[in-house]
């Protein structure tokens, strides 16, 4: 494999029209291995090709409809061993019924049963390192393997790609790294309605002349909303009154995470300033309603989609030095100090995250509005849904012409 590693993109063949490519993943609810199907599946649609997605269901369903991609009832979340065996029966069946000509999974189970199932019928199979896959018994480093055992293996990161050389060494010559994709025409400034970003601050108990600190994520330890819980009373402490620190996402039923992080704010006498609110569903708008996004991420992102989108939208960010996301933001020593994008900070370590947001708020109107020039431009560079997509279609039909050459 490779020949599609090194092959240069202009040269590799995207004629996909007529093609069936199903992609299999456990639900279809937010988070980033979901956004990416959608995305692939609407880049399918429009090359000519009809995108499959095989998953219990969600509620990003009927985007994936919208968009050209066929929703596929089938029980990829099952982690059941004799489900999971079943599954490969029903998987092989539907492969031949649907005429799919390539299968590409994105979570570990349905990848097992994705794998079997290719090899029976003999399809290209493709996979998606997307997370980190904790574990490091032999037991479970075997079962993350999957991951790694496409015949082409897309990695979302160079923190992924690395990580997936020294875990599996067997996957050498068939990793692709292709860093998420960011959908720049929902993600504009000059496209969010100022009605949009005035009704949010509204929800989140705002008001006009007070700026917003904003970390979006599922409320999970690992997200660091504990870390901006310190750095916020750090701050409070020096004076800093007019900011409002937002928590913004879905408990996903961690209600134990979420009384922690409200007792540690009325212990910290932050009650009038740090707030945790629900999932956001216009996050456009949220990053425009923010002065400042922070991922103050404690264990490694596997890339780092919110650091992305947020300079999309020209809001500076303040980032853990940790895992993948230091790839998205230009910062000192990487680069001078005139061509920073935003600030990577020292991971769970609170007086490190309170100077960098000190830092961030305090730029002048020009500094921060070429701060918002350069963030735009990196993210156009490196970032872009069609980067992406195009990418991830260059790979299929690498994949697909090889075989027919075969």
């Amino acid at each position: 494999m490779s020949d599609i590693e090194h092959q240069p993109l202009h040269e590799l063949p995207r004629d996909l029209a007529g093609r069936v490519v199903l992609q299999i993943i456990p639900e279809l609810n937010a988070g980033g291995a979901e956004r990416t199907t959608i995305d692939v599946a609407a880049a399918l649609a429009e090359a000519g090709a009809r995108p499959l997605v095989a998953s219990v269901g969600g509620r990003l369903v009927s985007e994936l409809q919208a968009k050209g991609g066929v929703w596929v009832p089938f029980p990829a979340s099952s982690k059941n061993p004799v489900a999971m065996a079943w599954n490969v029966w029903r998987l092989a069946r539907l492969i031949r019924d649907e005429g799919v000509d390539l299968v590409h999974a994105r979570s570990r189970a349905p990848a097992w049963v994705a794998l079997a199932a290719t090899r029976y019928v003999k399809r290209p199979f493709v996979t998606t390192y997307h997370g980190i896959y904790n574990g490091n018994s032999s037991a479970k480093i075997f079962y993350n393997s999957v991951m790694a055992r496409g015949d082409a293996v897309i990695a979302n990161s160079e923190f992924t790609a690395e990580r997936i050389a020294t875990l599996h060494p067997m996957a050498h010559g068939r990793v692709r790294v292709i860093q998420r994709g960011t959908d720049l025409k929902v993600f504009a400034p000059e496209a969010v309605d100022s009605e949009r970003v005035r009704a949010l601050r509204h929800a989140w108990g705002v008001e006009t002349d007070q700026r917003i600190v904003l970390l979006p994520g599922r409320l999970t330890g690992w997200k660091g909303q504990r870390v901006l819980v310190e750095a916020a009373r750090l701050l409070k402490g020096k004076g800093l009154d007019d900011v409002r620190f937002l928590m913004v996402g879905d408990d996903q039923g961690r209600m134990g995470y979420v009384d922690d992080l409200k007792r540690r704010i009325a212990d910290a006498g932050l009650n009038d300033i740090a707030r945790i609110a629900p999932h956001c569903t216009d996050m456009p708008a949220a990053y425009l309603a923010a002065t400042i996004v922070t991922v103050p991420s404690t264990e490694p992102e596997a890339f780092g989609r919110v650091a992305v989108e947020a300079q999309a939208m020209g809001t500076p960010v303040v980032v853990s030095d940790l895992g993948a996301v230091p790839e998205t933001v230009l910062a000192p020593p990487r680069v001078d100090a005139s061509q920073r994008t935003g600030w990577r900070v020292k991971a769970d370590d609170p007086a490190a995250l309170a100077a960098g947001v000190e830092q961030a708020l305090s730029l002048g109107a020009s500094a921060r509005e070429a701060l918002a020039r350069r963030a735009r431009a990196h993210v156009e560079a490196h970032f872009s849904l069609e980067k992406m997509t195009g990418d991830t279609l260059d790979v299929y039909a690498a994949l697909l012409e090889r075989v027919a050459g075969t």
